[in-house]
Order: structure tokens, then C-alpha cells, then sequence
């Protein structure tokens, strides 16, 4: 046997797994060449054999729900997989609020106490990048759903497994791929993104670099600006405290720095990871007892900022999202206060940028402008082998999505968008480029895919006003005219402070609803009221729902409908009067508007008070009637 390679299934392949019901399942692996293998399973054995290259593929027969059972692969050795069940198998993919597990979500205790369900199997994809199309994932195992093994699997697809048990009492088999703070494109193959014009010379440049050459160039950029010795950690924080955030810390050794504006548009180019901005700030007595807040702009792409030491906020992986901090007044001192900004940069541009009028601190009725020079100091760059997944497209795809293909699924269920909101014209070409990808590639029809339309987040505008977060909300909703697709809004059940709202079970149960009804034949109603047309008459706009249910409902006890916004020929907008006409219909008007031609409902970062639902209580999908440019997006 000496010289011999095991026969060896892909890592997706073992113990407690679930095989999709209904379809001839792919099986493959590796062997030596030309190998015979049999594959058995419930009475069942086929057999294949290894190509010249090793690799093997067989399909298992067609089978109902069921098990368990045992499966065994018998070539030189022997090998036997056992508790196997027969079910719907869903993948689970996106960025953190898919990755966001059970243990941080609301009612974490309990969900966890009561995560015994033994048909519910879950798989989770490790995280890792790969340059070229891989053949197989690096490690994993299927798991029975448990207290033991929920914890730290992605509270959606918990959420989502257990409600499709719950109503249909069958097996159900949850594979987890995501990674927090991803861009869209890094999911999709080389073979889609490539016909983007945004990303062909993106593509190429990864095709035909050699990342040993790459790292070696970077090693000496690196070195030019922060000396020979390349720090390998953060000394910027040391027992979650900053290092260099006191009065009396010396910066003259710091460089200087132009802020708001990218790094590399100041010559620090090809610098990804950690880096420091510090500033000096004086106050008098008066105004320390003001109320204050740090408006510190964007930042590429994660911040942590402390004010004097004490940590005002932090925001991750939201390079769009202007940071906005509430200052505790006992933080600020008469004479020289320190405000320190660390900055995570994972690819592309990095640092402090936007527009300068919002970078200030505001204190009482004043302004205090911060944007200029700011004190800075790189800590902890990323080297090649550090790659993070959004320096290139189709990264995940390769490492995450690829090695898994062609295992037997019902469909997928995914939840991304904030790391693409200030490219929603380009979403609307990439999301139904993904979708499409992902079907290619499977092999299995135009399988359900169905989505979450992003959450309500951030402070909410006092005025109307473009949102880009909006505009993606928009090119969500565009993709639903792909083949069985479905979305799960989140307008109402979102965290105005926090990107990751903890309420998930809200959201699986909202995904499950579209699995339900599109894939399971439930006679429900699986989404909000949806924007059908306008007709324009006696000053006012009325506009037409579908997707109501039985009619259209206001959660306000005087009837009033929140959310809407009317706009005339100049195309600006002010809050509108709505009220109901009948059971699809909201009569929409405003006295300063006086010749209508457009309205808007939810168009907002965070439209915290909308109330529009349904009879099943699923909230009114944002919607503009008109389709002006926006200057924010590309």
C-alpha cells in the first residue's frame, strides 16, 4: 500500500450531514488515478472512478426525506459516514450581520438553552482567501444542532433552519460561508466579474501577479516608509487602552497628515492596516460644560476613537458611514484635550476622508473645525500573506464557494449590501450578477435565492435628504426581477447605533416566510406592501400597493402614516401628509408643494418611525416614484 493515496471524500462530505431530498446528490473526492470507488447508501452502491488527475464524482441516487443512514466510500480503504439525513439543505452567505452568531443576538441565554433540535444539521465554511479557484475548503464538520454547537453559528441561519423545521418537520442542513465587512464582488467568480467593466482590470491585475514578487515589493515599500523593523502588532492599544491618548504623551517624533483625505493621496501609497491620527483640541472652562459630540466624517474602512483616553465609539467596516460620537462631558478638560483615532484600512484607499465640513467637534452652538493637519503614524501594515478579502474580487468565491459547489442545495438565503451602499448603481448590476454566478455554477436551476433588504441604521435625518444606504435598499428590491427570488426587509428592526442590530430572529423568520411560500407551497403572505404606481390629481399623489394581503394597515391609533416625502418639479423634497384611501391605496400631499410630480416613502439611512404594514405585519418596502440622480452615488 506503501505510495498509495486514501481514498478521500471533499471536506463538505462527513458524519451528521444533510443530502438534499429530491435530486441526484453530487459526491466527489480524490483518490489515486484511475481508482475504482463504490459508494453506498441505504441499500444503494454506485460506482465510479478516479480520473487521471484523482479526482472522482459519482451521484448518489434520488431519495424522500429520511434517516439517518450510513454512507460508505470503499476504494484501497474504507471509509463510513454516519447519521446522515435526507432533508433541505440551505446556504447561509453574506457579510457580519450573516455571520453574526447566536450567542450576541438578542435573548442569548435562552436561545441557546432551547437549541435542541437533532434534524437541524449545521456546517460552518472556514474563512480564507484564495487567489485561484480551489478544490476544496480547509477544514470542517457537520454538527447537530445543539447548546453546545449554536452558539457561535450565524444567528440567521439558525433562526431561518428553525422556523423552516418548525413548519415542516423535516430534516434541515444549514451551510454557513460569509465574512463581516465583504464586498459583493469578492463572492463572485472570475468567469462573471470579469465582463464588469469596474473589475476587469481589477481581475487581471490579481491573474498576473505573483504574490511572493508582490509581498517582496511591499515588504520594501513598507520598510521606505516605517523603517526596517515591520511591527507584526498593534502597540497602539495595550489592556484595551490607547498608548499614545494623554495630554502628556510627546507626538513630535508623528508625521503629519492632511485630514479629511485618503493616505495614498498623500503619497503613502499601497498601505493597507493599522494606523493612528491624533489631534490636540483646547477648551475653556465654559465650553466643557457643554453638550458636545465628535463629528469625525468617513473612514476607510473601521475606527476606534477616544477622546482624552476614553473611548468615544467605533465603528466596523463602513468606509461610507460618517462616524458621529456622543462626548460624555466628564471626558473633556480645560487646556489640551487629545482626540486619537485609530484606523483599520483592509484594501484599496485608507484613512480619514469625506467632505471637511464634516469633520468637527461640536460643542454647545459652536463648531469647531478639525480638518487639516493632524499628527499620524502608521503601527501595523498588512503584508500579502495578511490578504484580506475585499483587496481583489472573487477572493471568497474561490476559497469559500467554489470547494463547495456542487453540493446538493434547496437554495441560498443572504444577507450583504453595507460594504457596497456608496456603489448602489454598480449594486444593481452585481447583486443579479452574483445570483446568476452562483446558479451557473451549481448546476441547479434557478434555485430560490432570497435576501435581507437592509436595515435601518444611523441617526435619522431631521430633513429629507438622498440616502446612499436607500439607493441599495433600491437595488435589492431591482433584483427581485431575477426568477425566484425573495427579500426579507429589516427597515423597522434595525439599531440607529449599531451597523448589527441584535434582534436576527425577526430577520430568519422573515426569510423563512419567502423559503415558505416560494419553495414550500404555503398559501402566505411573505413580504411587505410594495410601491405598484402613482397617479397625480388635484395637488396630490396617490399611490397604489401590491403585496398587501388582505389590505394596507397604519400602527398608529390616530391613523397617521409616517415616512413619506412629496417633491415638485425642482426636486426637493419635504415630509408629506399620508393617509389611507382604501385597502392598496395612501393619498399623499403637502402644502409647500403645491404641483407634485414625485414621492417617497422610508428614503432615508434610518427611517426610524415608518408604519405602513400589512395585515401580517411586514412593513411597507422603501420606494421612490421618481428616478433623479443622486450626487453621492456612482
Amino acid at each position: 500500500m506503501h505510495g498509495w493515496a486514501n481514498v478521500t471524500p471533499a471536506k463538505i462530505f462527513s458524519s451528521n450531514m444533510v443530502l438534499q431530498k429530491g435530486i441526484e446528490n453530487s459526491i466527489w473526492g480524490w483518490a489515486d488515478k484511475n481508482e475504482l470507488i463504490y459508494i453506498s447508501l441505504n441499500g444503494k452502491t454506485i460506482k465510479t472512478k478516479a480520473g487521471k488527475d484523482g479526482k472522482w464524482v459519482a451521484k448518489l441516487p434520488v431519495m424522500d426525506y429520511g434517516g439517518p443512514y450510513k454512507l460508505t466510500i470503499q476504494g484501497k480503504n474504507k471509509i463510513e459516514l454516519n447519521n446522515i439525513m435526507i432533508g433541505e439543505v440551505w446556504i447561509c452567505s453574506g457579510q457580519s450581520n450573516m455571520q453574526w452568531n447566536v450567542a450576541n443576538s438578542n435573548n442569548a441565554t435562552e436561545e441557546i438553552a432551547s437549541a435542541d433540535y437533532p434534524e437541524i444539521r449545521i456546517f460552518q465554511v472556514p474563512r480564507s482567501i484564495a487567489q485561484t479557484p480551489q478544490d476544496d475548503i480547509l477544514t470542517g464538520n457537520w454538527k447537530i444542532c445543539s447548546s453546545q454547537s449554536i452558539p457561535e453559528f450565524s444567528a440567521i441561519g439558525y433562526f431561518f433552519a428553525r422556523n423552516l423545521y418548525q413548519q415542516l418537520k423535516i430534516p434541515i442542513g444549514i451551510i454557513e460561508s460569509d465574512w463581516g465587512g465583504t464586498v459583493a464582488e469578492t463572492w463572485i467568480s472570475s468567469q462573471t466579474i470579469q465582463k464588469d467593466p469596474d473589475f476587469a482590470e481589477k481581475l487581471e491585475q490579481l491573474n498576473n501577479c505573483d504574490l511572493n514578487k508582490e509581498e517582496a515589493l511591499r515588504e520594501k515599500r513598507i520598510k521606505e516608509l516605517l523603517g526596517d523593523h515591520i511591527p507584526t502588532e498593534d502597540l497602539g492599544i495595550v489592556n484595551d487602552k490607547p498608548v499614545w491618548g494623554s495630554a502628556n504623551y510627546d507626538d513630535s517624533s508623528w508625521k503629519s497628515i492632511l485630514a479629511p483625505k485618503f493616505w495614498e493621496e498623500q503619497g503613502y501609497t499601497n498601505f493597507d492596516g493599522i494606523a493612528y491620527y491624533r489631534k490636540e483640541i483646547n477648551l475653556n472652562e465654559t465650553q466643557i460644560k457643554n453638550i458636545a459630540s465628535l463629528h469625525l466624517g468617513k473612514v476607510d474602512d473601521s475606527d476606534m476613537t477616544w477622546m482624552n483616553g476614553s473611548l468615544l465609539g467605533k465603528t466596523l467596516n463602513a468606509s461610507s458611514i460618517d462616524r458621529i460620537y456622543n462626548i460624555d462631558p466628564q471626558c473633556l478638560k480645560p487646556g489640551k484635550n487629545i482626540l486619537l483615532v485609530r484606523v483599520l484600512d483592509n484594501g484599496g484607499k485608507g484613512g480619514i476622508w469625506g467632505n471637511p465640513e464634516n469633520l468637527f467637534l461640536s460643542i454647545g452652538n459652536e463648531k469647531i473645525n478639525l480638518s487639516g493637519n493632524w499628527k499620524f503614524r502608521f503601527e501595523k501594515p498588512i503584508l500579502i500573506s495578511d490578504f484580506q478579502p475585499n483587496q481583489y474580487p472573487t477572493l471568497l468565491f474561490n476559497a469559500m464557494i467554489n470547494p463547495i459547489i456542487p453540493y446538493g442545495i434547496k437554495g441560498a438565503i443572504w444577507y450583504q449590501g453595507e460594504s457596497n451602499a456608496d456603489r448602489a448603481q454598480q449594486y444593481q448590476r452585481i447583486f443579479p450578477a452574483l445570483i446568476s454566478d452562483w446558479r451557473n455554477h451549481w448546476g441547479l436551476g434557478d434555485f430560490p435565492f432570497i435576501w435581507v433588504q437592509l436595515a435601518n441604521f444611523m441617526k435619522p435625518a431631521e430633513v429629507p435628504e438622498n440616502s446612499s444606504w436607500a439607493e441599495l435598499r433600491e437595488a435589492q428590491e431591482m433584483t427581485l426581477r431575477l426568477p425566484n427570488t425573495g427579500m426579507a426587509t429589516a427597515i423597522d428592526i434595525g439599531d440607529a447605533n449599531d451597523i448589527h442590530p441584535k434582534n436576527k430572529q425577526e430577520v430568519g423568520r422573515r426569510l423563512a416566510l419567502n423559503a415558505l411560500k416560494m419553495s414550500y407551497g404555503k398559501n402566505i403572505v411573505a413580504i411587505g406592501p410594495m410601491y405598484q404606481r402613482i397617479e397625480i390629481k388635484d395637488h396630490s399623489i396617490t399611490v397604489f400597493f401590491k403585496e398587501t394581503g388582505s389590505k394596507l394597515q397604519v400602527k398608529n391609533k390616530y391613523g397617521y402614516i409616517n415616512g413619506f416625502t412629496i417633491a415638485g418639479a425642482d426636486q426637493k423634497f419635504y415630509w408629506a401628509k399620508a393617509t389611507l384611501v382604501n385597502d392598496n391605496t395612501v393619498k399623499v400631499s403637502s402644502d409647500l408643494v403645491q404641483n407634485p410630480v414625485a414621492v417617497r416613502y422610508g428614503w432615508a439611512n434610518n427611517p426610524d418611525d415608518l408604519n405602513l404594514i400589512n395585515q401580517d405585519g411586514l412593513p411597507a418596502i422603501p420606494f421612490r416614484s421618481d428616478n433623479w440622480p443622486s450626487k453621492k452615488n456612482k
